[in-house]
């Protein structure tokens, strides 16, 4: 049985995204979930879980979220970080969270889809050298900031 697009995967299509992403990449969407709730949200001095409905974060708010993670963690790197990741279009994020739904390992509301995650941006833009610069020095003015 097929699953029209806006339904979660079936199992067997799930468990081939599971195993397309290697567990790095994985990892680093869950950090990068935590990382994104607290840029939506606002950090929280106490744990509260993302999967709380109060911490929610749709599809085009982790999109952002992985890209400033990304930048953060690894620099002028994160493209190529990625890409060794097989991750190379924000569909890509989309199929490891639903993965990782599939998997229990995180919950879903009844608005999410996985459409959400469609072509949140391109990654040679929002990767490209001087995206990556700009945004590095927008962190470190924040951090001057702060």
């Amino acid at each position: 049985m097929s699953s029209s697009p806006s339904e979660s995967p079936s199992p067997d299509t799930a468990a081939v995204w599971s195993r397309t992403y290697p567990p790095e990449a994985f990892a680093f969407v869950s950090d990068g979930l935590g990382h994104t709730a607290s840029l939506v949200h606002g950090a929280s001095s106490e744990f509260v879980p993302v999967t709380d409905d109060g911490r929610h974060v749709d599809g085009r708010q982790l999109c952002e979220g992985l890209r400033d993670f990304a930048i953060r963690r690894f620099g002028l790197l994160a493209p190529a970080v990625l890409s060794h990741w097989n991750i190379h279009r924000t569909d890509d994020f989309g199929r490891m969270v639903f993965a990782m739904i599939a998997d229990n390992k995180l919950k879903k509301n009844d608005d999410d889809r996985i459409e959400d995650f469609f072509g949140v941006y391109d990654f040679a833009t929002a990767f490209s050298d001087r995206a990556i610069i700009d945004a590095l020095k927008a962190i470190r003015d924040e951090d001057r900031e702060g």
